[in-house]
């Protein structure tokens, strides 16, 4: 059967320029027969059908002299962010985590905020959906080493690493899967997903930490604080899904117990 790159393909399905299309797999919004498209030269059989995962667009939650605040959504770089608000960014999220997103707008509050990052003086929590059952609260302090690599950063735990404290607590628990809450006193690259991955715990969708697939990294920059300032960012739609889910399989599997 005749084949032709990914990109082509999508990019005349869907009437877009090769470009644009070439853009969207490198997203990871791309998907054939279930599957998410994940190299853009890769060869398809030229009658594959593509389908695009809509992707939510940035919403605003607060802004002042200081700061702007926004709720990223998935599939978007925090870079991209930065360069549409044309503010420098004050941390980051990886680019299939959600939620709240800090930017500052004047230097003299970004130095003061960055003070208070080192004095660990932020408070950054965060949801996450896992495999396995996570029954109890549990304070995680492995050290970790970041290494750089062509295909990006890898955290890995390590004894010659830097200290990094992560505190999980159950939230929902079903079929081997859990939806918990994930507080971080340190802001090591992939942290939370380093951390989880040791525990064998590791986030659903996140293949590189030993994750079963899924459409994304299921993790949610949920609340955060700094100073005065509070903000909390809602589950997104798919966590809200995931969970509605699990809560339907669970009365169905109940039913067939009484019967």
């Amino acid at each position: 059967m005749k084949k032709e790159k990914a990109y082509v393909l999508l990019a005349k399905q869907e009437g877009i320029s090769n470009r644009r299309a070439k853009e969207l797999i490198d997203k990871g919004v791309v998907y054939a027969h279930d599957k998410k498209i994940k190299i853009a030269r890769g060869l398809l059989p030229v009658n594959t059908k593509f389908k695009i995962e809509k992707v939510d667009g940035i919403k605003k939650i607060f802004e002042d002299d200081n700061i702007l605040v926004v709720d990223k959504p998935p599939y978007m770089t925090s870079e991209e962010v930065s360069k549409k608000f044309k503010y420098p960014l004050l941390h980051r999220l990886d680019k299939e985590t959600s939620g709240i997103l800090v930017m500052t707008k004047n230097e003299d509050f970004r130095k003061k905020a960055i003070e208070e990052f080192k004095k660990r003086n932020v408070y950054k929590e965060y949801l996450a959906w896992v495999s396995g059952i996570v029954a109890e609260p549990e304070r995680i302090e492995l050290p970790i080493k970041v290494i750089k690599t062509k295909s990006g950063a890898f955290a890995k735990v390590s004894k010659d690493g830097e200290d990094a404290i992560t505190e999980i607590e159950p939230i929902l628990a079903f079929r081997k899967k859990s939806k918990i809450k994930a507080i971080i006193h340190t802001g090591k690259t992939h942290q939370i997903r380093a951390h989880l991955s040791a525990i064998e715990h590791p986030i659903i969708g996140d293949e590189k930490y030993g994750g079963e697939p899924y459409k994304r990294v299921m993790l949610h920059h949920h609340k955060f604080k700094l100073f005065d300032y509070e903000f909390t960012s809602p589950e997104p739609r798919d966590f809200v899904m995931r969970e509605q889910q699990s809560y339907v399989r669970k009365k169905r599997g109940k039913k067939k117990v009484k019967g």
